[in-house]
This record gives C-alpha cells, sequence and structure tokens, in this order.
C-alpha cells in the first residue's frame, strides 16, 4: 500500500518563542498512529535560529542546503552543510540554525507524541553563544 502526502499547510514563520531572525516551516509530512512521524523543511536567514529546545522523542536534521550550526547544551558548537545529517536524542536540550554569514536549509524529522506534543522550547541562545 501506498500513502500520498500532499503539502497540508502553507508556509508558516517561526514564531518569536522558538527563533531568533527570520526562518520559514514547510510541513512536509505530518503522520498519524500509531507512528506520528512529523517531517518539516525549515529554511533559516544567515543568524538566524532556534531557541534551546528538546523533543520528548529523537530528532534527525538533514541538511539540504547553506551552512548551519548545532548544539547540544555543553556540548561542541557543530558546523553543518549539504548532505551532513545529525541525530539529537530524545530530550537532548539542543539548538540549530544558520551560520552568521549563510542561509540554511534542512530537514527536520521527528516524532510526536499521542497528545500531539513534539518540541518544548526553552531560552534563547545568547549571542555570545552563538558567536
Amino acid at each position: 500500500m501506498v500513502h500520498l502526502w500532499k503539502a497540508p499547510a502553507p508556509t508558516v514563520k517561526g514564531a518569536a518563542i522558538g527563533f531568533v531572525g527570520t526562518v520559514w516551516r514547510d510541513e512536509v509530512i505530518r503522520g498519524g498512529a500509531p507512528n506520528d512521524v512529523r517531517v518539516y523543511r525549515v529554511s533559516f536567514e544567515p543568524g538566524s535560529r532556534t531557541a534551546w529546545h528538546t523533543h520528548p522523542s529523537w530528532q534527525i536534521l538533514h541538511v539540504l542546503s547553506g551552512w548551519g550550526r548545532v548544539q547540544t547544551r555543553g556540548g561542541e558548537l557543530l558546523t553543518i552543510g549539504p548532505g551532513d545529517t545529525a541525530w539529537i536524542a530524545a530530550e537532548e536540550d539542543h539548538w540549530h540554525g544558520a551560520s552568521p554569514d549563510h542561509h540554511f536549509v534542512h530537514l527536520a524529522i521527528h516524532e510526536a507524541l499521542p497528545d500531539g506534543r513534539e518540541v518544548d522550547w526553552r531560552e534563547h541562545v545568547r549571542e555570545e553563544d552563538y558567536r
């Protein structure tokens, strides 16, 4: 059996609670029970980024274009680029976004809980930690 997903929602701007700078998100896949997988195409303008956050399940980031950064709390700041894939464990506090001088586009893949929860936002990344 083949399941066909059509783009279910329009492009949305990242909300200030979870992002710094201009970020756009396109929903690619919104699954359903029993495995509610969510896939988003996320586009960051240079210097834009997420706030610190966790996911109740794992998250996979697959870079489509540009150059970005990803970091877990207390971890090394990593630069990621086209073709790179990063895996973040469940409940791992982390952030990701564009490098200061480059656009950045990635697929964000994770699983939502049965109640629909897929992310818990925390504080914004301090500028000195980003740089």
